[in-house]
């Protein structure tokens, strides 16, 4: 269960990764179709541009049920302190997506997205590294001490 465990965090660090390529992505291309004469209006076509519907898809369907899954295994995985390490990304994956309504009320919500992603970004790492670095021996001292 740790390499699963480990797995679903680094995929969730490695999501959040390509989140922000994404958005690059989108926002480069608005820029790239105002320079070639087009309009960025209320009518903008989102659904036309690549980077914008990647990180729809990444950010309301991929990530959260990554974080599901990581919180599922957690309770399987032996390791100390891991339900808590998946409990506080999943809790970012929810801060994530209300910042998203957030950023659509006002652009320091707008801010707030893009520093939590980092936040994400490194629980989920956390999450992965500190499951590998818990030899069996220290998970059985530390379930002989818990009961």
């Amino acid at each position: 269960m740790k390499s699963t465990y480990r797995t679903l965090a680094y995929l969730i660090a490695a999501g959040v990764a390509l989140q922000a390529a994404s958005i690059a992505l989108g926002f480069f291309t608005i820029i790239h179709e105002v320079d070639d004469g087009g309009a960025f209006t209320a009518d903008y076509e989102w659904e036309g541009n690549l980077g914008i519907m990647l990180h729809r898809i990444g950010g309301l369907g991929i990530i959260p049920l990554l974080a599901i899954a990581l919180l599922i295994v957690s309770f399987f995985t032996k390791a100390a302190g891991a339900v808590r390490r998946a409990a506080a990304v999943f809790g970012l994956v929810l801060l994530q997506i209300a910042l998203v309504f957030v950023a659509f009320m006002t652009a320091s919500g707008g801010a707030l997205h893009g520093l939590n992603a980092l936040a994400l970004f490194l629980a989920a790492i956390w999450a992965g590294w500190r499951v590998s670095k818990v030899s069996d021996a220290d998970e059985h001292a530390l379930q002989t001490a818990a009961t």
